[in-house]
């Protein structure tokens, strides 16, 4: 079934793909790093992609979002045939991407961290809307502060308000947790899950720690070797049989 008519059956069915891959490949030089991914996140979801070290999930978020440039297959968001782009024209489609170490502006203040959001915004959205800090209460707090001095879970809280700034369509997260305190892990969750239940974008979560992933989870792709050898939503993929999976 090719992607358009797979899209306006969903439609149909009161579902609304936002994101749609078929046959994802990617290079590093003469290496091949993704073998024909195809999968599909949807609005109001989290599509958790889970895998060992080493097996292509953050390289394939840097397809999804522009930062390495997919070297064959068929992207779609909120149905439209996306060519090769760059992040910037990514990010003004609607891609919001929180990478793995964060990525923040150390010698910034908060403040000025949330404003290079705007950047893909047009000049009559150069606002820090006000739920930004109701969902991360210490950035107001530490408005002023530089970027660098903020601890690792502050840091985290500042990239995924970042990528809010630019008022996605497509979540996408990656290794959220790593280096974070336990009671920032918690946080981070409720944010995510508010997000979800908010049902205005679809959320991609790249994610070691498996009780996390599993608990928000809706739908989830296990890679091994750069393929999807697993996929499915929570009603179809048992929970020890995912966890089998991502372990090998």
């Amino acid at each position: 079934m090719s992607p358009p008519i797979l899209m306006l059956l969903m439609c149909i069915w009161g579902v609304k793909i936002m994101l749609d891959l078929q046959d994802i490949t990617l290079h590093y030089g003469h290496s091949q790093i993704l073998h024909g991914i195809s999968m599909q996140a949807e609005v109001g979801e989290i599509t958790c992609v889970m895998g060992c070290n080493g097996v292509g999930k953050t390289s394939l978020m840097k397809a999804i979002t522009g930062t390495h440039q997919r070297s064959g297959g068929t992207m779609m968001l909120d149905g439209e045939t996306l060519g090769a782009m760059s992040a910037y024209a990514l990010a003004q489609k609607g891609i919001a991407y929180v990478p793995q170490g964060r990525d923040i502006f150390p010698l910034l203040t908060v403040r000025e961290n949330l404003e290079t959001g705007f950047a893909c915004l047009p000049k009559s959205q150069h606002v820090i809307p006000d739920h930004i800090f109701e969902l991360f209460p210490v950035l107001r707090k530490m408005i002023d502060r530089r970027g660098g001095d903020l601890s690792g879970g502050q840091q985290q809280q500042l990239a995924i308000a970042r990528a809010l700034i630019t008022r996605p369509k497509l979540l996408v997260l990656d290794e959220p947790t790593e280096g974070i305190q336990p009671n920032i892990i918690q946080q981070i969750g409720e944010v995510i899950q508010l997000l979800r239940t908010q049902g205005e974008m679809a959320i991609v979560l790249v994610e070691q720690y498996f009780d996390f992933a599993y608990a928000l989870g809706d739908r989830f792709v296990v890679l091994r070797r750069g393929e999807v050898v697993m996929s499915g939503d929570k009603e179809t993929v048992r929970r020890d049989e995912l966890l089998e999976g991502v372990a090998v």
